[in-house]
This record gives C-alpha cells, structure tokens and sequence, in this order.
C-alpha cells in the first residue's frame, strides 16, 4: 500500500503517528522504546495493513495491536469498532485492562470484557449503553451474536490474541464462525506463539494479503534465563525439596506454578508457615482479589505467589526474579508461557523444574521445543542448608549493630557476666542458641538421596518423540487417567456426534467455563446424541449448575451424573417423543425401560456388546473439582 509506514524509521514511541491521547498515555506508563513485535507491528496496524505476527509471550505483543488500533477509533461512535478474541477469561480481563490504561485520554471510550461466568444481564446492559472495544472469549461473543445483542456491522478491526492457544483449547472452529459474521473490509491481526497449519488455514481465509511478522524470541527470552531441573526420586517429598532449595536461593520474588487451584492455597499456606511471605493466586479470586494480590507482590509485601497457568498470564512484575514449576506443564507451550514471567524487558532470571521419572519425555520436548538444554540439580545437603543460615544469622547480627542503640543490652550482658562469673564468649553463645532455637543453625535433616543422571541415550531416544507428545497432546477418546490421583464419575452430556461435537469443543468448554485443567477431563466417549465424560467426583452446586446452561455446537450441556440403565429409564428424551409414539422405543430399551447398546431389546435380545470404559467411580482418592481448576 502506497501510505503504508516503514517500521525500520521508527525507535521510539514519539516518533510513531499514534493518535496524541494514546501518545500521552504511552508516557504517562513509562514506555519509552517499542519492543521488536511493536516496532514491525504498530506501523502495518496504523497503516490499515492485515497482520499474520508470530511472537513469544513477554514480548509485548497487547500494546503492539492496542496502541495502533486504539488510535483509529472514533470515540465519539458508540458502535463496537473493535473486537479482540481470547482464550481465556483471565486474558480477556487483561487485555481489556491495558486497552483502558492506553485509552484513558480518550473521550467516552469504553470497553467491556466478556466471558462466561459472568452475569449476561450485566453484559447486556454495558453493549446497550454502548462499547467501543470488545474484549472477549469465543464461546460467549457466540453467545452474544446468536442472541443478536453484539453488533458488529461498524467493526473496523479483529485480533485473534494467542491464536495457538484458542487452537488448543478447541475454539478456532468457533473463530471461524465468529470471523465470518465480520464485515469484509474490516482489519484482522492474528498474534500466535507458533503457527500451526490450523492457524494458517485460518490466516488464508481471513486475512487478506497479510504482511507477516515473525519475532524470534524464543530463544532469546530463554537465553535471559538459567534454567534447572530436580528429579523427583523417591523418599523426598517435593515440599522439602521446595523448602531445601528456597533456603539457598537468594530471590527477589518469586512465582511457583502448580496444576490445581486447591494446591495454591494448600502450597501458600505451608510456605507461609515456613516464613515465607506467600499467597494464592488462582480462578477463584475475583478481580479485586487478584489486583490487590498482585500490588502486594509489586510493593514488596509478598515475595511468593503460588498459581495456575491461566491466573498468572499475563503477569508483569520486575520483581519477580525466579519461576518455580512445581508441577510440570501438560505442553510445552504452557511452559515457555510460565519462565516468561520472569527475563522479561532485558532482564534476566531463573526457572526450576520438578520432574518426576515418567515425566521425563516432557523435559525432552520442553528442552526441543526452547532450543535449551536444562541442566540437572541435587538438592541443597545439610551442610550448604547449615551454612546457608550461619551466614544469615551473621548478617543479622551486623545489620542489629549499625542500626540498632544497643546500650541497654550491653549493660544487662555485662551485668549478667559479671554476676555469674562468665567468659564472654559464653554469653554470647548462649544468646545465640537462644535466637535459633525455631530455626536450628545446624538443622536436623538427613541429605536427600542424589537424583539418578538421565542416560544420553535416552534423552536422544525421547527428544523427537516428546516433542511431538507435548505438542500433540493425548487422545481424548482413549481412557486416561488423571495426573493426580482422586475419585471420578461419569457424567452425561446432551450433545453428541449428530451436533457435530468433537472432543476439543467439549474439553475446551469445560475448560474455560469452570476453569479445570484440561489434564482432569477423563474419558470422552462421544455417542450419537449425547457424549459421556469423566470429571472429578465432588462438583459444587454452584459450578453444577453453571455447566447445564453452557453451550457446545449450539447445544445446552445438561450435565447429568449418569448412572447406566437407570438413568436412561428416567431421562426423558423429548428429541424422540415421535419414535415414542410410533413404538420404536422398544429397539433402544431393555424390560426395565434402560436405553444403550449394552440393553437387552423389548423382546428380551440382546441389543449388542456393551462398549467397553472404565468404571463410573474408581475410588483413586479425592479431589474436589472446584479446586482441580487453573
């Protein structure tokens, strides 16, 4: 295009032709020099050019479409000019928040974040009043556009934020659909951490003449950070392991990434025991919550957060100077996403890794898919935790004599000399066994067992093949089990293969609605008109509930515990009230009125071999779904 901008004259955020409000907000945040995605992105976006941008997390890819595209909003309309897609709430909630940081100088301007989980009337209310920019996921802007209250007929503009994750988290159909209720002359930016086929056949329909960006940042991000890993050997439980390698580890602020929401308050509340100034950062803090908690850890007053994938993306704060992968990530995308909290803006920092011995094919895909090998670690021994706390307690006593008026003490120490006949050195030693005495400087620990080396053989043997595990991820119509042990039940779904319905739309639903880890979604089998799943045991009311409503491939869920034969006696089936009447039931139904292939027929056959799965309750321990969530 003859105006387009040229991206190689621009290295500071003044010299762009960004829309002066947006300009004066840019300064007010400090930003000074445009990151590599900005400086190629912000020119093309402002010059009306489609992008297809392929950039890492950290890299500053929000302001790279923000900025420009807010500069070419006209506030004073009151149509939906702007629409950006994303996989998660949290990261709907985010985005939405650096669009109101930027835009704070723009008259009437407002945005709304929408997600599921949310009030729809609240929702409402805010597109009636008007909104500039939405910031959504894709299930609930279909929500939206099928009920005919999102109009996006004055949209000048769409970005798919982490196309790669709505990817796999089963959505891209549903950004399909949604890109095709999108005028035909409108802007799209896809950003994506990698670009699968999927993607790009998304890009080809979609985009027209796309200039792409491709920012290498991978490895550049990584190489800001020292990376470890911890064996997992038997005998040493991790939360020792943690306390061992915390106690010499000098650390700003720290992040420790686990699976469950449960395990972050259970993993705060012992750190905090242990001294630690901790807190939980997960799906169940509302947004209030999670700011305040945020501010703590800015301001210093916390320096552990201890959360899931999703509730810490998007997380920026200097401080945070290690990321502790507790559990290890289900792909290796989640794990460049998690180490990118920390090495950001030319900083540097340090990622630890707990690996168990069958966890070992994902250290190989994870160290394939960062081009970086990650070195092994032994855990702190006994002497290096010893003399880790003498040379702090030493450093106690010199900081108390600089700052502290000590005359009192020394009064009452010579008194005290004096009257008993002590050397000096005596005294002082006992008051020294006295300060240590909650934290023996000579702990009483055994040293942990050495991790066994990884043979080459089998890092060689494992790197291509974990690569592809990690990136592929597992089959959802094989019966699998949960990382974690617990109790699962089966449930029954209303949706099925006559809808169209594919593992993906189901996982992702789950996933995004309740916020569970995808990893503790069990078996799926899909049947003709209704799907059953295994889900943890102990669902909430509240979350039961909230499932029944959501929609996959435009059917109502209807969740229900399934209990066999039973249940399909008593679930009525309005979709068949016609067969009903005609008498064909009785093909589907055994003599107690039981539906499925495994039912004898009315006439007492069998109607066919039962399909095989695993036990609707496999008594594996408990876990309450409300907290098996990101």
């Amino acid at each position: 295009m003859t105006d387009e901008l040229n991206p190689s004259t621009f290295t500071r955020f003044e010299d762009m032709p960004l829309a002066e409000p947006v300009l004066q907000a840019v300064r007010e945040v400090g930003y000074e020099s445009p990151s590599p995605i900005q400086a190629e992105s912000i020119p093309l976006l402002l010059s009306g050019r489609d992008l297809l941008g392929q950039a890492q997390t950290g890299t500053g890819k929000t302001a790279a479409f923000a900025l420009p595209l807010l500069s070419r909003i006209d506030s004073s309309k009151s149509q939906t000019q702007l629409l950006v897609l994303a996989p998660t709430r949290e990261l709907a909630i985010q985005v939405a928040e650096a669009m109101k940081t930027y835009a704070r100088h723009l008259p009437n301007f407002h945005v709304l974040p929408i997600y599921g989980g949310q009030s729809m009337g609240q929702q409402l209310r805010q597109l009636n009043r008007g909104v500039q920019v939405v910031v959504g996921t894709p299930g609930r802007i279909l929500d939206h556009l099928g009920r005919k209250t999102l109009d996006l007929s004055h949209l000048q503009a769409v970005v798919l934020d982490e196309a790669d994750e709505m990817l796999r988290m089963g959505f891209i159909d549903d950004v399909d659909e949604i890109l095709s209720h999108t005028p035909k002359q409108r802007q799209v930016a896809l950003f994506s951490a990698t670009m699968p086929t999927a993607i790009r056949r998304i890009a080809m329909r979609h985009l027209h003449e796309p200039a792409e960006i491709k920012i290498a940042a991978r490895t550049s991000t990584v190489e800001a950070i020292t990376q470890r890993y911890w064996q997992v050997t038997r005998g040493v439980d991790k939360l020792e392991a943690l306390t061992r390698i915390l106690e010499v580890t000098d650390f700003d602020a720290m992040i420790i990434f686990v699976r469950t929401k449960v395990l972050t308050e259970e993993l705060a509340e012992k750190l905090e025991a242990r001294g630690y100034a901790s807190a939980a950062l997960n799906g169940d803090l509302n947004q209030q919550q999670r700011e305040r908690t945020v501010e703590r850890l800015k301001d210093g007053k916390l320096d552990i957060i201890v959360a899931t994938d999703v509730a810490a993306r998007g997380l920026d704060v200097p401080r945070i100077s290690h990321v502790f992968n507790y559990d290890i990530p289900s792909d290796t995308e989640s794990y460049v996403h998690r180490i990118g909290r920390t090495g950001r803006a030319g900083r540097t920092g340090e990622a630890i890794l707990f690996v168990a011995p069958r966890e070992r094919r994902m250290l190989s895909a994870i160290e394939q898919a960062t081009r970086q090998k990650i070195t092994a670690m032994q855990l702190p021994t006994r002497s290096e935790i010893a003399g880790r706390r003498i040379e702090l307690f030493k450093r106690q006593m010199q900081e108390t004599l600089e700052s502290q008026d000590l005359t009192f003490f020394r009064e009452l120490v010579d008194n005290f000399q004096q009257e008993y006949s002590l050397e000096m050195a005596d005294v002082a030693a006992a008051l020294a066994c006295l300060v240590q005495q909650d934290q023996p400087l000579q702990p009483n620990i055994e040293d942990a067992p050495a991790a066994p080396e990884r043979p080459a053989r089998e890092r060689r043997d494992n790197a291509s093949q974990g690569e592809r595990d990690g990136r592929r991820g597992r089959s959802r119509e094989e019966a699998q089990e949960p990382p974690v042990d617990m109790d699962m039940r089966r449930y029954r779904i209303e949706v099925g293969r006559e809808h169209g319905v594919q593992p993906k739309n189901i996982v992702g639903a789950i996933a995004n609605e309740i916020s569970l880890d995808s990893e503790f979604i069990g078996n799926i089998s899909i049947q003709a008109d209704h799907t059953l799943l295994d889900l943890p045991d102990g669902m909430p009311k509240d979350v039961f509930q909230h499932l029944k409503s959501v929609r996959v491939c435009g059917q109502a869920l209807a969740i229900a515990p399934y209990n066999g034969a039973e249940q399909a006696a008593t679930k009525p089936r309005p979709d068949r009230k016609a067969q009903a009447a005609k008498g064909k039931r009785g093909e589907r139904r055994n003599d107690s009125g039981g539906r499925g292939r495994g039912a004898a027929s009315a006439k007492g056959k069998p109607a066919g071999k039962p399909a095989a799965r695993k036990s609707d309750k496999a008594p594996r321990g408990k876990l309450s779904l409300k907290n098996t969530g990101k």
